[in-house]
């Protein structure tokens, strides 16, 4: 597996000291060769887990997803961003909201076999309390379409729903739909398992 880098690694440290240990996930995918893990531009990204004063928390869909298809939101950190800077970025940029870090949820590592060790991908996880502002997406680039909200508790249920797309390629995303939704589900398991 890809090691982390030396400023990562001590990131993760300081953010587990302040915002609490994350879960630390290994996933194995078997197909990955679909956007975001075919993606040379990120280490990983962020799962911004928005926790709306509701108690309800965020999801989103983009344009291309397949009907009614929605998630949390995540967003890509460079190479040589720090994850917390690149989790207020895409924070700002996909929901225009201000928000408190509550808690460091997980961190997951994704691998594929017979896959060189530099296409290891990451998702570190947060739990968000929304603090102010107007949902709204300020980077048109990310193609979101709408927004919607779940309880926690509604979590597995997403992820089946993701694990369940139909197996059908598309260009827009490089690869299949079935390989996207069983990675996308990953971390939502994870975070109901840490949220319930």
């Amino acid at each position: 597996m890809a090691p982390l880098s030396p400023a990562h690694l001590a990131e993760i440290t300081a953010l587990a000291a302040r915002y609490g240990a994350p879960a630390r996930v290994e996933a194995r995918l078997n197909d990955a060769v679909f956007d975001p893990l075919t993606r040379t531009d990120r280490m990983g990204e962020v799962c911004m887990v928005i926790r709306r004063p509701g108690g309800r928390l965020l999801t989103m869909r983009k344009e291309i997803y397949p009907p009614g298809v929605f998630r949390l939101p995540t967003g890509g950190i460079a190479p040589d961003e720090p994850i917390q800077a690149g989790l207020l970025r895409e924070v700002a940029e996909e929901t225009s909201l201000e928000v408190r870090i509550n808690r460091f949820l997980a961190m997951i590592a994704y691998y594929v076999p017979e896959a060189p060790e530099d296409a290891t991908f990451y998702t570190f996880a947060f739990l968000l309390d929304e603090q102010g502002g107007t949902l709204a997406v300020q980077d048109a680039r990310e193609r979101v379409e709408a927004f919607d909200e779940i309880a926690p508790a509604a979590l597995p249920a997403l992820a089946t729903r993701l694990e369940r797309l139909e197996p059908h390629d598309d260009r827009a995303i490089g690869g299949s739909w079935r390989a996207w939704g069983t990675f996308r589900a990953v971390v939502h398991r994870v975070v109901a398992e840490t949220l319930l």
